[in-house]
């Protein structure tokens, strides 16, 4: 595998424990599945899927579940070039349940894990010059050392001309406060080119209604190109400079919204590298987010994040069979 990349995916990837029963709290389950997880890690494995080049950069325990997991991006045709071991430290575990009432709960063993001991050191810097894009969300800013990587590999993205594309994926239980996760998703804010958002994260981040456009402009910083607000299976929002707009999302038998968001991203990220042009021309735009709202709707119809992502046959065909 080449040691370059089109897009290089940053953060985290750890194990999801699911409930082998659905329906239940973490407490009532009597047994548990382990399924790949991270959203950083999701999105280099839908682009692959999609057929551009991919890496993930992050840091695994020196243990089973680290090289299963790293084998698990090698399948998935995901260049590892920046991935790194930590031999003192566990890879991440997460235990996570859809409860009867549609709520999501989550328990996380990170204390502290692999991923959060990345260091400035251990960044693998040529990859991250040579990408076009250069993806991330904010749970690597929860602590240090990764959140000095974090930056610095954002940094050093952004100078080398890369288009930095950022997916906040709010994850309440792990940062200390309500007010210390606005304030650190808050804190890289204007260096995204790109930021995706969903109707829950507005929510947070603005403390007021989502669907109030004007709280969804009180996210835009004026060197972004484009914010995108996912809606589920309504679809999503745009918002550029000179134009705005919404784009429907697809009827499908939906299973598990895990990796949706993640889908998502990582085909509206595919057709970026692609064509640049999109963030000018509407149309093109359009077309990118009606593929991009396709392929998250496939993404619910299978349990789990990566064993659901689809390839660009899928997403083309759920297109065409809905027009």
């Amino acid at each position: 595998m080449s040691s370059s990349a089109e897009i290089v995916s940053f953060g985290e990837m750890l194990i999801d424990f699911v409930p082998n029963v659905s329906g239940v709290s973490l407490a009532e389950s009597a047994g548990f599945i382990k399924a790949p997880g991270g959203a950083p890690a999701n999105v280099a494995c839908a682009v692959s899927k999609l057929g551009a080049s991919c890496a993930f950069i992050g840091k695994f325990g020196e243990d089973e579940f680290g090289h299963m997991l790293v084998d698990i991006l090698k399948k998935n045709g995901v260049n590892t070039d920046g991935v790194c071991f930590d031999k003192d430290a566990r890879t991440a575990l997460a235990f996570v349940t859809l409860k009867a009432d549609g709520e999501r709960e989550f328990m996380f063993y990170r204390n502290p894990s692999a991923d959060m001991l990345l260091k400035e050191s251990e960044l693998n810097m040529d990859l991250i010059k040579k990408a076009k894009i250069f993806h991330y969300g904010s749970i690597s800013l929860i602590t240090e050392p990764c959140r000095s990587a974090h930056m610095s590999a954002m940094k050093a993205a952004k100078e080398a001309g890369a288009l930095l594309s950022y997916d906040p994926n709010v994850r309440l239980p792990l940062w200390s406060s309500a007010e210390a996760a606005r304030e650190g998703i808050n804190s890289i804010w204007t260096y995204a080119d790109v930021i995706k958002v969903s109707d829950d994260e507005v929510e947070f981040l603005t403390q007021g209604d989502p669907t109030d456009e004007k709280n969804v402009l009180s996210l835009w910083h004026d060197g972004l190109k484009l914010l995108m607000v996912t809606d589920g299976e309504k679809g999503c929002r745009y918002f550029t400079k000179n134009f705005k707009g919404a784009v429907k999302g697809f009827a499908v038998n939906t299973v598990d919204t895990t990796g949706a968001g993640d889908a998502f991203v990582g085909s509206f990220l595919c057709s970026a590298a692609n064509d640049s042009s999109i963030f000018e021309d509407e149309n093109k735009l359009r077309e990118a987010l009606t593929r991009a709202n396709a392929c998250g709707a496939i993404c619910t119809t299978v349990k789990g994040a990566i064993p659901a992502l689809p390839d660009l046959a899928a997403a083309q065909k759920l297109i065409s069979s809905s027009q």
